[in-house]
């Protein structure tokens, strides 16, 4: 009988201490350059993926990937056999780094801040005429660099389960960047800054 007690005395205890480790999250935004890549990049519309560990309740090891869409203002084509073939930029941010979470409301909001390393890499690349038959791009350009970013979010979960969640996310990149010159951007590297403002949609199991 006292051990039955005892259990349901934990009971809510032993609710609130369940968490979902895993969380898979898609996100659509916008980026906005900052320090030497302003003026020569604009903002631009962008997408995000990323993967989320959660060793403990209050602790997240995440992976992503932010690509943005265009922001350096290329629109060059290349003549091939095909006819033109158009030209265009990306960039891509890689954040690999941790978050601290702090549950409210017996977990349905999620408050979160965190950050870590960065790979960044702006390419271009040509728009190919088909998945069959692909063509070389000589002129188009890329650089790459190193950084780190810092974050900060909310989420609010859709169900009672709490599997299904809606958020924003805040992401501020720095870094530096090398190589090819890229729309306004001269072949010296740079200092860069992002900062990139997502609302998301997230899977928790």
């Amino acid at each position: 009988m006292r051990f039955l007690l005892v259990l349901v005395a934990a009971a809510p205890l032993l609710a609130q201490s369940h968490f979902a480790k895993h969380n898979f999250t898609v996100g659509a935004g916008i980026g906005l350059p900052g320090a030497q890549l302003t003026p020569a990049f604009a903002n631009s519309g962008g997408l995000s993926v990323g993967y989320g560990y959660r060793f403990h309740r209050n602790l997240q090891a995440d992976f992503g990937l932010d690509t943005l869409f265009g922001a350096a203002g290329v629109r060059d084509y290349l003549s091939t056999g095909g006819g033109y073939l158009r030209i265009r930029d990306f960039q891509y941010l890689l954040p690999f780094g941790g978050r601290a979470i702090l549950p409210l409301a017996e977990g349905r909001v999620l408050l979160s801040a965190g950050g870590g390393g960065a790979y960044m890499r702006y390419s271009e690349r040509l728009k190919q005429p088909s998945s069959y038959y692909r063509y070389e791009c000589p002129f188009c350009g890329s650089r790459s660099g190193w950084g780190s970013y810092a974050l900060g979010g909310v989420s609010y979960a859709l169900d009672r389960f709490q599997v299904f969640r809606v958020g924003f996310t805040v992401k501020a990149y720095r870094g530096h960047t090398d190589g090819d010159s890229l729309g306004a951007v001269p072949a010296v590297e740079t200092m860069d800054r992002w900062l990139n403002l997502f609302g998301n949609f997230s899977i928790h199991f």
